[in-house]
Order: structure tokens, then sequence, then C-alpha cells
């Protein structure tokens, strides 16, 4: 797996926590410290879900080394579809506007579910396990504040980040699927 698809596959899995952290900026109107936080947190629960489903993948290793490519773009064309159909069908019952801990804990797991699974697609990949982590890490975290930055600022965004989210996804899906086939 090379860097511009880890980078990539950084920035797809990032849309989420970036949509959730405008949505939180649109509620504040002004710069709020949790905000570091949250970004924190987000990144944080994005470099460790992969972690945890590569270990998963590991066991199953056999199986996913020659299923790879198939595992790669079924999982990533289903998080990317479902980022697609959920961004036309936004929840408006959201809790946007609490800012406890415990939301900002689950908001990170709602967010970080989809990169759980991404983290069987490294098992062909073990030597990129930690730069891929740490890239989506910091990527999350960086879109999380960027994220809040605008919803605070504009006040309304006009481009729909989790529909382009999971367009990414379902190409990067797509890229190692024909990578996987055709070597």
């Amino acid at each position: 797996m090379d860097t511009l698809t880890i980078i990539l596959l950084a920035l797809g899995l990032a849309m989420d926590c970036f949509a959730v952290s405008v949505v939180q900026g649109l509620n504040r109107h002004s710069w709020q410290p949790k905000a570091v936080l949250m970004a924190a947190v987000f990144g944080l629960f994005h470099f460790s879900m992969p972690i945890v489903g590569y270990y998963a993948g590991v066991l199953f290793s056999d199986f996913i080394h020659v299923y790879a490519p198939w595992i790669a773009l079924i999982l990533l064309a289903t998080i990317g579809g479902k980022m697609i159909w959920e961004s036309f069908h936004p929840d408006n019952n959201a809790p946007a506007k609490d800012w406890s801990i415990i939301s900002i804990l689950l908001l990170a797991l709602a967010t970080s579910i989809d990169v759980l699974a991404t983290g069987i697609i490294f098992v062909p990949y073990p030597d990129r396990l930690y730069v891929a982590v740490t890239t989506i890490g910091l990527v999350a975290a960086a879109f999380s504040l960027f994220g809040y930055a605008i919803g605070v600022s504009i006040g309304k965004l006009k481009i729909n980040a989790e529909l382009i989210g999971g367009i990414v996804l379902v190409l990067l899906g797509i890229k190692i699927f024909v990578e996987g086939i055709c070597s």
C-alpha cells in the first residue's frame, strides 16, 4: 500500500469527524477549549481502531491474504456507500449540543466504527500499519479542528463532506481491488 493510498484513506475516514465537528461548531458560535479535546479523542480513536481491526484480521490472515482485494472492496464500498446514503439522509435528531466527555467519547466511537473495519485491509501490509494509523489519527484530529472552526466561523457549510468522504472510500476500495487482482 503506497503513501498516496494511505493519505487518501485517512482523508476519506476523517470526513465523519469533520462533519460532526462542523455541527458542533455550528451550535457554539464561538471557539471552545473542548474542541481541542474532541479533536484529540477523535484522533486517538481513529489511531487505535484500525490496530484492533488489524489484529483481529491477523487471526484470520490466511483467509484475508487470499481475499484481501475483495474484502477491501466490500468494506470500503459498504462504508463509503453508507456515508453517501447518510449524506442525503441526515439524522436531525443527533445530539449536537451535548458537550460532555461522555458525548465526545460516544461521537468518537460512532465516527470510528468504520475505521475499525479498515484495519483488516492492512493485514497484507503489516509494515505500513503504524504509518497508516498515525496518518489516519492525525488527519482525523486535524479535520476535527478544521471542521469545528468552519462551523463556528461560517455558520453553515455548503460542502457535503460526508458525501465526498464516501466517494473517496468507494474509489479507494476499487483501487485496492484492481491492484490486488492485477498483481
